[in-house]
């Protein structure tokens, strides 16, 4: 009830000075005693450790009370950016841009500020700063650990789509690259032809602006 953060099994075995599967067990048992009996509190083990939580039925009245109808929502970049760190850590900032697409910089910060990631070293080639998630990332996502993380397969596209996108591509550089052959192909007679072009608009110019080109002119 005291900790502000989950507090491990191996810890308060040391302060209680008691066995860890002693500890481990009762934890557990504690845990569904309040559940079978509809406390408003839970005991669980999130982010390594445990700590009491409100009820997730009483989730409504806890947020009028403590939240009063306002709630910081981290935005749509913030959520993409964290995505991105919590199933690539660690990984640096120009890594996150990369695969994102666009510049990240800012969002890492606030990132950082909300305490959901934290610098984890730098990297030995380049010696940028490389970042991972927090424990308060755990505890927030209501996870044990990383590797409770959603598998990323069930959102991946199909390899055929993939194939089939690469092979579409593929086509159209090929296309590219013929037409641009055909056009230096006929360069030549292309170039030959412009005078006349550019004489027959210049003509058309004088016909249809008069007025414009006697100004050319003076």
């Amino acid at each position: 009830m005291v900790v502000d953060e989950p507090v491990g099994e191996h810890r308060l075995a040391a302060v209680l000075e008691r066995p860890r599967a002693e500890i481990a067990t009762a934890l557990r048992e504690l845990s569904a005693e309040y559940t079978a009996q509809g406390r408003g509190f839970d005991l669980r083990q999130v982010a390594g450790g445990w700590r009491f939580y409100s009820r997730a039925a009483c989730s409504p009245a806890v947020d009028r009370f403590v939240l009063d109808g306002q709630q910081a929502r981290l935005t749509q970049a913030a959520l993409e950016t964290l995505a991105v760190v919590a199933y690539r850590q660690p990984v640096s900032r120009s890594r996150v841009s990369a695969v994102r697409g666009v510049n990240c910089d800012g969002v890492m910060r606030t990132l950082v500020q909300r305490g959901l990631v934290e610098e984890a070293g730098s990297e030995p080639e380049t010696g940028a700063i490389l970042y991972r998630t927090t424990n308060y990332f755990l505890e927030r996502m209501g996870l044990r650990g990383l590797d409770e993380l959603p598998e990323l397969a069930p959102f991946l596209p199909e390899v055929d789509d993939v194939e089939a996108e690469s092979l579409e591509g593929t086509m159209i550089a090929e296309a590219v690259a013929a037409a641009a052959a055909q056009a230096a192909d006929g360069s030549g007679e292309a170039g030959r032809a412009a005078p006349d072009r550019q004489g027959a608009v210049r003509s058309a110019e004088t016909t249809a602006h008069p007025r414009r080109n006697d100004v050319r002119t003076l």
